[in-house]
């Protein structure tokens, strides 16, 4: 009888336990604020230069770490110093001829009894002239400074050259991305949590991110959620009728939604790569 008891009792135990443990397990993979499929991200700042010409120098090396500022290439200024000596030449005869046409035309004014309407008009509209052509030789001749300012390109912001293929002798075309530069002020992790586990995520929440192959984990906090996800059972249509796709799976897959984390101050000797596989755990 006691066995018979003691049988039944120990059952129960066993299937209590192993409920408890599924409930765990089920709130821990489908309820607890946690995910694997995170990735460092940065912000890339397409470098390329202002104006077109040939390179004949480059500053930096692959991967090199910069600083805001830092010299990366310099393209040839030989024709840009051309372009601001014409350019200040330009200025100088502008600035003679307004002279010249504002003396012109004050004397006309001081004679106005014995010149005629006609002649003050005619000298009134040269002066006009001759203040619009220097005001237009100015401006080209900030133009030339600044395009002989832009032969030496830096880097706008702290990072790590990448992707670098530029070489002495290179011609390079304004507008043309020549290399790219990682921000490393804008290091973040981009989380990607289930839809199930977004009520257990607060904005400010501390969260822990542990890169795969890293020993020690990173600190952080939940700095937004994304407002928004694409809907793939839906497309624009002729018309600007929704085109929704008739077929429904039985089995309906969370759908994952990008939260972003701040990192706290990371480790000097950590380095950190954007594109990295990352785990985050969100504290709550």
């Amino acid at each position: 009888m006691i066995r018979n008891v003691l049988r039944v009792v120990l059952t129960l135990a066993v299937v209590g336990l192993a409920a408890v443990a599924g409930w765990r397990l089920w709130d821990l993979y489908v309820r607890e604020p946690w995910t694997r499929d995170a990735r460092v991200r940065a912000d890339v700042v397409s470098i390329a230069p202002d104006i077109a010409g040939q390179v004949d120098l480059v500053a930096v090396a692959d991967n090199a770490p910069v600083k805001s500022g830092d010299l990366l290439f310099r393209i040839d200024k030989a024709r840009f110093v051309i372009a601001l000596a014409r350019a200040e030449a330009t200025v100088a005869g502008a600035r003679a001829s307004l002279d010249q046409a504002q003396a012109e035309f004050e004397r006309d004014d001081r004679l106005s009894v014995v010149v005629s309407e006609k002649v003050r008009e005619e000298a009134r509209s040269a002066f006009t002239r001759a203040q619009a052509e220097y005001r237009g030789a100015l401006a080209a001749l900030d133009a030339a400074k600044l395009d002989l300012e832009r032969t030496e390109v830096r880097a706008p912001v702290n990072g790590i050259v990448s992707n670098l293929a530029l070489r002495r002798g290179d011609y390079v075309t304004a507008g043309e991305g020549v290399l790219a530069l990682v921000d490393t002020d804008t290091f973040h992790v981009e989380a990607y949590f289930e839809e199930t586990k977004l009520p257990r995520v607060a904005v400010g929440a501390p969260a822990r991110i542990r890169l795969m192959g890293e020993p020690e984990p990173l600190g952080g906090h939940v700095e937004s959620i994304a407002g928004g996800i694409a809907d793939r059972e839906r497309s624009d249509a002729v018309g600007g009728l929704a085109n929704v796709n008739p077929s429904f799976a039985w089995v309906r897959l969370a759908q994952r939604v990008p939260v972003r984390i701040a990192l706290d101050p990371v480790p000097v000797d950590r380095r950190l790569v954007s594109g990295l596989t990352a785990t985050v755990v969100v504290d709550r």
